[in-house]
């Protein structure tokens, strides 16, 4: 997700391929992309910006400097109540109770058979007020089954996001950039923490959360504020380097930090456990939905989720076929795929038979009836560390 999010995109209208025009809606910073000459598309019934320039130099902005995004698309549900701690420990699969106010926790949502209706970032704001970040083409099926499972729980579930533009500030020189515009001790700041705050004059909730494999903030503000806010953060990046980014970048770095994108390596038809996922799951909280289910399928020998990458030119696709090298028979589909900016290969995800999935496996990717040969390795394909990257 998101982190949040977000994400580059969710469920498949994520993709870039969403409805007709007139429907789309448009962010509060959008005539500033429109200012900025950015290369706009349709996402998750948005228009949002996909490019400013080079989504290359958007990518590697963002992993040697910072890159600035605007992810005000995301859908935000608030959840308040003497209850809401309990209700969000049945509704979701991870133990919200346990999260402390101020932090974060990434979690799902699932279907009681097990399935991922929606992967989660849940701030707890309050001992009794949770912020739900949800996927833009989602939202409104987590908000209705976030309602329908209200019953018997001392909590309410309201969508506010209309209340909240999203703007993040990612890669390693963000810290650096924000540090000028805001009276918040951003050093104590943790990963996953959240805090109430000022920034360029405006109130804000700054999280430390990111979804690029990078350091980073993202900074949710009233909509008003928004322009205003991404204008400060531009000046002040101005000599660190910082860039405007997209969406197209925003999914390269996600691929190679091996985030799962909704849509893709998330669906309802997967567990999280095929996704590599499995320690979102709290089985050892009481009741909740889908725990059965789980409990069944974490001992099933599905495909699972694994990291591929190619000494070849071409990128495997999504929905391009894995085969087994020796007999040509497929063992696999590839989810995402992309040429790795930072690694200078391509690289992919994909889902492949459970025995696979081993570290070291030589498999083929079919890539328009020409086979590459493909190796699974371990993920994430990026580890960022604190001399910037691995």
């Amino acid at each position: 997700m998101s982190a949040t999010a977000p994400p580059a995109a969710r469920a498949c209208p994520d993709d870039g391929t969403a409805g007709p025009e007139p429907a789309l809606r448009t962010t509060p910073l959008h005539e500033v992309h429109v200012a900025l000459g950015a290369v706009l598309t349709a996402f998750a019934g948005w228009t949002m910006p996909l490019r400013y320039g080079s989504e290359l130099a958007e990518h590697h902005a963002v992993r040697s400097s910072a890159g600035l995004f605007d992810l005000s698309h995301m859908g935000q549900l608030e959840v308040t109540g003497a209850d809401a701690a309990a209700f969000l420990d049945y509704a979701l699969v991870g133990r919200l109770s346990a999260v402390q106010p101020g932090r974060a926790r990434y979690t799902m949502l699932c279907a009681p058979d097990g399935g991922v209706l929606d992967d989660l970032v849940v701030y707890r704001l309050e001992p009794q007020r949770y912020l739900v970040v949800a996927n833009a083409a989602n939202t409104a099926a987590v908000l209705a089954e976030l309602v329908a499972r209200t019953a018997g729980f001392g909590a309410d579930v309201a969508d506010v996001s209309d209340r909240w533009a999203l703007i993040a500030v990612q890669g390693p020189r963000a810290a650096a950039i924000l540090a000028p515009l805001t009276g918040a001790d951003l050093p104590s700041l943790r990963y996953y923490a959240v805090d109430v705050a000022w920034l360029a004059g405006r109130p804000v909730l700054l999280a430390r959360t990111g979804y690029t494999g990078e350091d980073g903030f993202e900074i949710y503000c009233a909509p008003a504020d928004a322009a205003a806010i991404w204008t400060a953060v531009t000046a002040a990046g101005a000599g660190h380097g910082l860039v405007p980014a997209g969406l197209a970048c925003r999914d390269t770095l996600r691929l190679e930090a091996g985030m799962p994108l909704y849509g893709h390596e998330l669906t309802a038809e997967v567990s999280p456990y095929q996704a590599g996922l499995g320690r979102v799951v709290a089985h050892d909280k009481p009741g909740f939905v889908g725990r059965e289910a789980l409990a069944a399928r974490r001992e099933q020998a599905a495909d699972v989720l694994v990291g591929l990458v190619s000494g070849g030119r071409r990128a495997p696709r999504p929905g391009y076929a894995v085969l087994d090298p020796d007999t040509g028979a497929r063992v696999g589909t590839v989810t995402s795929g992309a040429p790795s900016p930072t690694l200078g290969r391509p690289i992919a995800l994909a889902y492949v038979a459970a025995d696979r999935c081993a570290v070291g496996t030589v498999l083929t990717a079919d890539i328009r009836g020409s086979h590459e040969t493909v190796t699974v390795v371990e993920l994430p394909f990026y580890r960022r560390t604190q001399e910037g990257r691995r």
